[in-house]
């Protein structure tokens, strides 16, 4: 394998895993957000949809070849089609007339859990990419 393309697919990692931190942490600050922007309800959890992604040379991919090599990135953002829990608070501006406000479907604890496996998931991707760039460095200090 090339090392360029060990790069690529690290830098495709961490891509995917900062994008996972910036869901996690808007999906984190809208948890009581009873009105969505278009005033259709609460706010839905948005999640990534992660898929392997081929990185394939312009001759290799005319010739047909493939080598294998595989990164990852976000092929779109869709929003948890689950409902949140209705709690009664006939006082919130919110709630219907029966006195129920549906709440986001966001659950705290999960997106910390999506927080620091994304962070792990950065951190490893971030190790990698540091040592294909030090192999690299060594690479290129014996040619010297």
């Amino acid at each position: 394998m090339d090392f360029m393309k060990s790069l690529t697919v690290s830098a495709s990692g961490m891509s995917v895993q900062r994008t996972r931190v910036g869901l996690a942490a808007s999906n984190l600050a809208n948890v009581q957000t009873t009105r969505a922007e278009d005033g259709s309800g609460p706010y839905r959890r948005l999640d990534a949809v992660v898929t392997p992604a081929a990185f394939d040379d312009a001759l290799g991919s005319a010739m047909g070849i493939d080598d294998g090599v595989r990164g990852a990135e976000v092929m779109k953002v869709v929003a948890d089609p689950t409902e949140g829990k209705l709690v009664h608070n006939p006082t919130h501006p919110d709630a219907d007339q029966n006195g129920f406000v549906r709440l986001p479907n966001v659950n705290p604890v999960q997106e910390m859990v999506n927080l620091m496996t994304a962070q792990r998931g950065y951190d490893a991707n971030a190790t990698a990419f540091e040592t294909a760039k030090t192999m690299i460095q060594r690479g290129l200090d014996i040619v010297r």
